[in-house]
């Protein structure tokens, strides 16, 4: 997985379902960093304040990275509900991302692999629904050309993903620009193909 774009949650997503009376609630968001995953995690706590238990899990990073993640049972026996989670997770092909399963019990014990099955199930039917898009690491450049350059780079930019922040007449003409970063050395290559090594590009910063 290209850790510079993976496919991460449009925004807030539920789903819902019924398992031996017990009803439970996924919750899943945008995650792109701790505190942010915590500060949702504790959001949905506050909305279902009333249910049995809120158990959750949430990975920081790209799809399947372990560097930043974490999980909480919430009440329900060692095991069955927060690393479950997590592995779905972990699988689920999705980065920058946290869910909270909230359970209101109905009543019948499903024992722990039962609990093991709802959970994982949970987050699984919210990734089968999840809308996404992609997170992509963003650098900034500035270019400076000739003014016989300026027809032939604007051709060149939609190719790579290129967003023109501003640009300056001068006695050259120069343009900010933003792209994704595995973007760079191709469009480096391109310009200097197109002007015969005769512009200059330097980097800004990124939006890492």
């Amino acid at each position: 997985m290209d850790e510079k774009r993976y496919p991460i949650p449009a925004g807030l997503h539920r789903v819902e379902q019924d398992i031996q009376k017990s009803r439970f609630i996924t919750t899943a968001a945008h995650a792109p960093t701790v505190e942010e995953a915590k500060a949702f995690i504790a959001r949905v706590r506050e909305e279902f304040a009333d249910a049995t238990h809120n158990c959750w899990a949430f990975v920081v990073g790209p799809p399947g990275s372990t560097a930043q993640v974490g999980m909480s049972d919430d009440g329900e026996p060692h095991g069955t509900a927060g690393r479950p989670m997590l592995t779905a997770l972990l699988h689920g092909g999705v980065g920058d991302v946290a869910m909270v399963v909230t359970r209101y019990f109905g009543g019948t014990l499903l024992g722990k692999g039962g609990l093991v099955r709802a959970y994982t199930a949970g987050v699984q039917q919210a990734l089968e629904s999840l809308p996404t898009t992609e997170r992509v690491r963003k650098t900034r450049l500035a270019v400076e050309v000739e003014y016989t350059h300026v027809d032939g780079l604007r051709r060149l930019l939609p190719s790579y993903e290129v967003q023109v922040l501003a640009e300056e007449y001068s006695a050259t003409v120069g343009y900010r620009l933003e792209l994704p970063v595995t973007q760079v050395e191709a469009l480096r290559t391109a310009l200097n193909d197109l002007t015969m090594g005769q512009v200059l590009v330097e980097p800004l910063d990124s939006d890492d």
